[in-house]
């Protein structure tokens, strides 16, 4: 999204459905406008009324921090999820437009416990972790890939025994994984593993968060047993 459309997200945000992607900071009892610090107070009076010229710039400037925010946070992030290029730059605009919409319409619960700009940060990093986990659910056919994991003992110096105690245990993991636990639970396991919010996965498989914890619990059982059999980990404790 650029500035025209940004434009267009600060014009008909207020009349508009809030989406549901990623969980928005808690709402709280809002300070007097006296008791905000200045910073804070002009965006609050700037957004508040929700139109005209003043609102409308407030809505771009916003958006172009939240823009620069997504950015670091997906060029920082989005190689874990195996996204790059172009993608990363439409996502992280989507992020920012999306963090955007909700803050307009929640701009009166800012309750002034930090600075309005850290507030209104924290929606636009909930929205690229959702979008992330749901780009990485679409299209990452839920692999289970411990490659990266077998490259921290090289990259922390390790002496060559405990590097391939390491390797044996990653093949051992990987092979847990893809033997003793369900289609479901490796689909649930891996998903976690890489990232993927709980919110975000819940949505995707039609279930909640407690179903979820009771998978990867099952999950963990299963890998731990297996990997105390094959003599990878002690039974004590």
């Amino acid at each position: 999204m650029h500035s025209a459309d940004a434009r267009r997200t600060c014009r008909s945000a207020p009349n508009e459905h809030v989406g549901s992607g990623g969980s928005a900071p808690a709402a709280g009892p809002v300070k007097d406008r006296g008791q905000l610090d200045p910073e804070s107070a002009a965006w609050v009076d700037a957004l508040g009324d929700g139109r005209g010229p003043q609102y409308e710039q407030a809505c771009t400037r916003l958006h172009e921090l939240l823009v620069r925010i997504a950015m670091d946070e997906v060029f920082r992030r989005g190689p874990r999820y195996r996204i790059a290029g172009p993608e990363l730059n439409d996502l992280a605009h989507q992020a920012a437009a999306d963090a955007l919409m909700k803050i307009t319409h929640k701009v009166q619960e800012f309750r002034g416990d930090a600075r309005f700009t850290t507030w209104a940060f924290r929606f636009v990093v909930l929205e690229v972790s959702s979008k992330l986990g749901r780009h990485f659910w679409r299209v990452s056919n839920a692999r289970f890939d411990l490659d990266e994991w077998a490259q921290v003992p090289d990259r922390s110096g390790t002496d060559p025994v405990s590097h391939w105690q390491a390797r044996e245990l990653v093949e051992a993991v990987r092979d847990a994984v893809e033997t003793a636990l369900s289609t479901h639970q490796r689909q649930v396991f891996t998903a976690v593993v890489n990232g993927v919010p709980l919110e975000t996965l819940a949505s995707e498989l039609e279930t909640n968060r407690n179903a979820l914890y009771k998978t990867m619990f099952d999950a963990r059982k299963k890998l731990r047993a297996q990997l105390i059999a094959s003599g990878h980990l002690s039974g004590a404790g």
